[in-house]
């Protein structure tokens, strides 16, 4: 055994991944979660304008 076999050994180098070509399927599917990610910030903004929906007032512990 000699010294310089010690520690750690580099890993293979991983192959590049290809840009896979994207079929309709895939680009319909990308532009309807583009679609609800929209309409969920919206409905976001808005519920934000309202306040805080079901406040019960102070909370009052068990004790008297």
């Amino acid at each position: 055994m000699t010294g310089r076999e010690g520690g750690k050994k580099k890993p293979l180098k991983q192959p590049k991944k290809q840009a896979k070509e994207m079929d309709e399927e895939d680009k319909a599917f990308k532009q309807k979660q583009k679609e609800e990610q929209k309409k969920l910030e919206e409905l976001k903004a808005k519920a934000v304008g309202k306040g805080p929906l079901g406040t019960g007032g102070i909370k009052k512990s068990g004790k008297n």
